[in-house]
């Protein structure tokens, strides 16, 4: 049998990849870097080791995605969990602690926010606790078949309609309406909290964000956090390491130029300086726009009228900076978000994450890697990229000022402390991840449905943050633990589907009628 081809090792590739190898589906993953990962990957810069991107490792409690995922796979994470998901410093200068246990974080934000934001927490959870539970047990958004809606009501089903029954016109309203109808008026904190919160999350603020999906983002701090030895690219070379042991193929510095459908209904994958190869199936974990590229005049229609990017999506400016222990408060926890009262982007909003000081991997002895990130726009960073590179550059170097010095309202003696640092634009991400001009994070989340249908063609399917439920790590498995079961009963069809067609029966049929 000719193989299921995975284009990109990205964590929603190599989601798919693992489960359908656990299944003893041929599997072979290509991708075009050294390492795996993508946007979730660990990479090695002197002597340290930087998150490129993603930094908060979420989804690993019980019950949880990854949780999940490693059972099924056989994997030990090796997760070591945190209490604590993240500080969030306010403009004002309060700083609201994200516990991880619901019981602590109800008594923060009580002290932090007061009792007239409790009926929205209540809602979130509520809504979260329901939602997790029917994304867990399979539910398929956007239904695209009709297996897809008999699976959907088998969920209902074990969840119980009562469940959605109470309160049945607010989960209508709530599916049509930003969260912010939610948020009572006039608690400024609040809603500076939930602003920040979702626009790491959902790439987006209260204004705008779906209700139904904004309760599960707001979730996240509660889905098992922790720190991984090596950095977040555990994950990814870990699932790597369960195709391979599986029978699976991982064959990196392969990058794919094409897609071919073939005449037979299988797959031609062309790759840059090495010829052809057939597939059963494809899979492939990138965004619609660049998954367009490669299949060129055969990708659908409306695949090839989008544009390179959504008019609201984001990309990222992140910086890299290798510090001295001691500037680092002892107890610290691990990653911040600080936010300075006005427009979220280009700097309004700083996610901090800190090496662990357990994890010698990621720094050597008396120093800690830090990554600093901040959303931005990703037109002016081309614009400036290819008619003025001294422009583009000095942008650059103000950008990196001005985060290092927002971030030492965590750390204060940061800059005495730095020993360098480096800062990567969306250029740099489309030359490492080939994200279509560096855009990452996935649709900014204003509606239910905002992400693409994962299936494509028959036996090929997109995964990735661009598809339900969308952004994070615990997200984007979830919705390519779905396109694999899909894959491997597609794959099962197929020796029915082709002996309808080749019996000669069939030609018999053809002949009376």
């Amino acid at each position: 049998m000719r193989p299921v081809i995975v284009v990109g090792a990205g964590i929603g590739g190599l989601t798919s990849a693992a489960i359908l190898a656990r299944y003893g589906v041929p599997v072979m993953v290509l991708e075009a870097q050294a390492y795996p990962g993508g946007c979730a990957s660990t990479f090695y810069r002197r002597g340290f080791r930087f998150d490129a991107g993603a930094t908060l490792a979420a989804g690993f409690g019980s019950g949880m995605p990854l949780h999940r995922l490693g059972e099924f796979l056989g994997l030990d994470w090796g997760i070591h969990p945190e209490p604590i998901a993240m500080q969030v410093h306010l403009s004002d200068g309060q700083t609201i602690t994200r516990w991880a246990d619901r019981g602590r974080w109800r008594e923060e934000r009580l002290r932090a926010l007061g009792p007239d934001g409790e009926p929205f927490w209540i809602w979130q959870e509520r809504i979260a606790t329901v939602l997790w539970t029917m994304v867990q047990k399979g539910w398929a958004w956007p239904p695209q078949r009709l297996r897809d809606l008999l699976r959907n009501l088998r969920v209902l089903r074990a969840i119980g309609f009562a469940v959605l029954q109470e309160g049945r016109l607010g989960w209508i309203q709530d599916a049509f309406r930003p969260v912010a109808s939610r948020l009572p008026s006039g608690n400024r904190r609040l809603r500076e909290l939930v602003d920040g919160q979702l626009w790491i999350s959902a790439q987006t603020t209260a204004e705008r964000a779906n209700a139904l999906y904004a309760a599960v983002a707001l979730d996240l701090p509660h889905t098992g956090v922790g720190w991984l030895t090596g950095g977040i690219g555990t994950i990814a070379a870990r699932l790597a390491a369960a195709i391979l042991q599986r029978g699976g193929q991982v064959r990196y510095r392969h990058e794919v130029v094409a897609v071919r459908l073939q005449g037979d209904g299988a797959f031609r994958v062309e790759v840059r300086g090495r010829g052809e190869l057939e597939a059963e199936g494809v899979i492939l974990n990138m965004p619609p726009a660049a998954a367009a590229q490669l299949l060129g005049e055969a990708a659908p229609a409306r695949w090839r009228r989008m544009p390179a990017v959504p008019p609201d999506g984001w990309g990222a400016f992140v910086v890299y900076a290798a510090v001295a222990e001691d500037v680092i408060p002892r107890d610290l926890p691990l990653h911040h978000q600080i936010l300075q009262g006005g427009p979220l982007e280009e700097g309004g909003e700083v996610l901090l994450s800190i090496s662990p000081a357990e994890d010698p991997s990621r720094a050597p002895r008396g120093f800690r890697a830090l990554t600093l990130s901040t959303h931005t726009d990703l037109q002016r960073w081309w614009m400036l990229f290819h008619q003025d590179r001294e422009a583009y550059a000095q942008r650059k170097s103000e950008m990196t000022a001005r985060i290092l010095n927002t971030a030492t309202r965590v750390l204060p003696r940061l800059l005495d402390g730095l020993v360098w640092a480096e800062a990567a634009t969306p250029v740099t991400f489309q030359r490492f991840t080939q994200r279509p001009m560096g855009w990452v994070g996935g649709f900014p989340q204003i509606r239910l449905g905002r992400g693409w249908r994962p299936r494509i063609y028959p036996r090929m399917y997109l995964v990735g943050d661009s598809v339900f439920p969308g952004q994070s790590i615990p997200a984007v498995a979830l919705g390519a633990w779905r396109v694999a079961e899909d894959m491997r009963e597609e794959l099962a069809d197929l020796p029915r589907r082709l002996w309808i067609i080749d019996h000669p029966m069939k030609t018999l049929m053809e002949g009376v009628r």
